[in-house]
């Protein structure tokens, strides 16, 4: 099967990025095509279904119609996940487009917890990490958040949002958040001593665990967590964490163990599956049917392997 081919018969989110990631395009191609992810496809639908408050589906967190006295678990449609989803689309954080929508979010959207502005963050880590690889990204700085998180890390490395209600360990879903977070505001050209000491702490939290494995038994520590997903919203799961250990560069043996779980879920045609939706109502469907070949999981895998055997 022609992988690539497959691969480019998609949207412009997948598209720009298979070119700049697998085939080596030329710059001013791949540009191009990444410029039509504020307009085209994903990118343009999520984009037009902002409110003009700055927010989309009425909320921040979690959507405006959500009764929070109800039971409920996930949803997907609010500001903060639909900027996480155009990031992760690339969205060129200097189109008319971003400046537009991150302007408003800027002027407009607080959070549910204390009223915070969105770029300032709340007080959960997974939240926060999240929320700081976003203003990173779009040049809104996150200082605020990186302060917040820095006070978060607790003893043995990593970072846990359940410490308000007596967790005591790290969580691998809050540490990757936290340290994707910490990275991009890194990359955006923040320089603390103290940030990279914290960020590599985290990473040596899941490096220790060869990214899903119990460090006491060698076990797999949530076989949810060795399933592999599009979108991954705040979840943790072995791609995801390839995928963080590839853009930091830092490569490590304690990696090897994720990168053979990796190879062994490629299917004959050459394709990854993906093994887990994340259950909750989105805006716009961007991946395939759970079990299905998907474009989004593919395209990961093949880039962290590219990454991983290149001399």
């Amino acid at each position: 099967m022609d992988v690539i081919g497959w691969l480019l018969d998609s949207d412009p989110a997948i598209r720009w990025q298979v070119q700049r990631d697998l085939l080596a395009a030329p710059a001013d191609v791949v540009a191009a095509e990444r410029a039509r992810v504020a307009h085209e496809g994903w990118g343009g639908a999520l984009l037009a279904l902002q409110d003009p408050d700055g927010r989309w589906d009425g909320g921040t967190y979690r959507p405006g119609w959500v009764d929070e006295e109800r039971p409920f678990f996930d949803a997907w449609t609010a500001t903060h996940f639909s900027l996480q989803q155009l990031m992760e689309f690339g969205l060129d954080p200097q189109s008319p487009e971003a400046r537009d929508a991150v302007a408003k979010v800027r002027a407009g959207v607080r959070w549910e917890h204390a009223g915070q502005p969105y770029f300032d963050g709340e007080v959960e880590p997974c939240i926060n990490g999240v929320a700081l690889a976003i203003a990173a990204y779009f040049g809104e700085g996150g200082d605020p958040i990186v302060d917040t998180i820095l006070t978060g890390r607790l003893p043995d490395g990593g970072w846990n949002c359940w410490t308000d209600y007596g967790a005591t360990v790290s969580s691998f879903h809050s540490t990757l958040c936290v340290i994707e977070g910490l990275l991009a505001w890194e990359a955006a050209g923040g320089e603390s001593a103290a940030v990279s000491t914290a960020r590599r702490a985290g990473e040596d939290y899941l490096l220790e665990r060869q990214l899903f494995l119990r460090r006491s038994t060698g076990e797999i520590v949530d076989p949810r967590y060795t399933m592999l997903s599009y979108p991954v919203r705040w979840y943790y799961d072995v791609l995801r964490a390839l995928e963080y250990f590839r853009v930091a560069d830092r490569r490590d043996e304690r990696l090897t163990a994720a990168i053979e779980l990796l190879r062994s879920k490629q299917t004959e045609d050459g394709r990854w599956r993906r093994d887990l939706h994340h259950e909750g109502p989105q805006l716009v469907d961007v991946s395939h049917s759970e079990g299905m070949p998907s474009r989004w999981v593919t395209l990961r895998a093949l880039r962290v392997l590219r990454w991983w055997d290149a001399e």
